[in-house]
């Protein structure tokens, strides 16, 4: 297994793109995923690259953790994934910088009810809204979307920090957390990728 945890992210990457690139397109975006499948079946996989958006998050000094199965990759999981979660505090006064960091990406933003919203602040304030960027799509998520009865503003503040080359640095959800965020979801493909991160403890 690659040691470096945004390494092993880039490995997973190249993967998926080239199990992606020999196939059609299915139509199908990463809030389409399959609850057992996950993401890697969807369009999200063609082309799946985080590191663009994670180094605009970079540039513009935003925390902004990597949750889901991005997450569980960097923890050494061996699942493939098509889209990138995040979480961030939802706190007013960081909402700009995200918003510049995802307009700086090409991002384009949908609603849960799947409206298009502008790349501006308000936007982020909502408990989620859905992404597409080039390379990457996926949910960006504030403490006040539900999950379980978990208080997860607090794995924000607790998260990881995983520096790469040029200075980047990628905050990503604890093993542990990550692991009761599965659980509390528990989708089919959440309780077996909980089952792995721990067995890998």
């Amino acid at each position: 297994m690659i040691d470096d945890p945004l390494e092993r992210l880039r490995a997973a990457a190249r993967r998926t793109r080239e199990l992606a690139a020999s196939r059609a397109g299915t139509g199908l975006a990463h809030q389409d995923a399959d609850d057992d499948v996950g993401t890697i079946g969807t369009d999200g996989a063609l082309g799946f690259d985080p590191f663009p958006l994670l180094e605009a998050l970079h540039r513009h000094g935003v925390r902004a953790v990597v949750i889901g199965q991005v997450a569980g990759i960097m923890h050494g999981s061996a699942e493939l994934t098509g889209d990138l979660d995040l979480l961030w505090d939802g706190r007013p006064a960081h909402a700009p910088a995200l918003a510049a960091a995802f307009a700086a990406a090409g991002a384009r933003l949908v609603g849960e009810s799947g409206e298009p919203v502008p790349v501006e602040p308000e936007s982020f304030l909502r408990p989620k809204v859905e992404f597409t960027a080039p390379g990457a799509g996926g949910d960006c998520c504030t403490p006040a979307l539900p999950w379980g009865g978990l208080h997860v503003g607090e794995f924000v503040g607790r998260a990881l920090t995983v520096t790469g080359p040029g200075g980047l640095e990628v905050h990503y959800a604890r093993r542990e957390d990550l692991i009761r965020m599965r659980r509390a979801l528990g989708r089919p493909k959440d309780l077996r990728r909980a089952a792995e991160l721990e067995s890998l403890g």
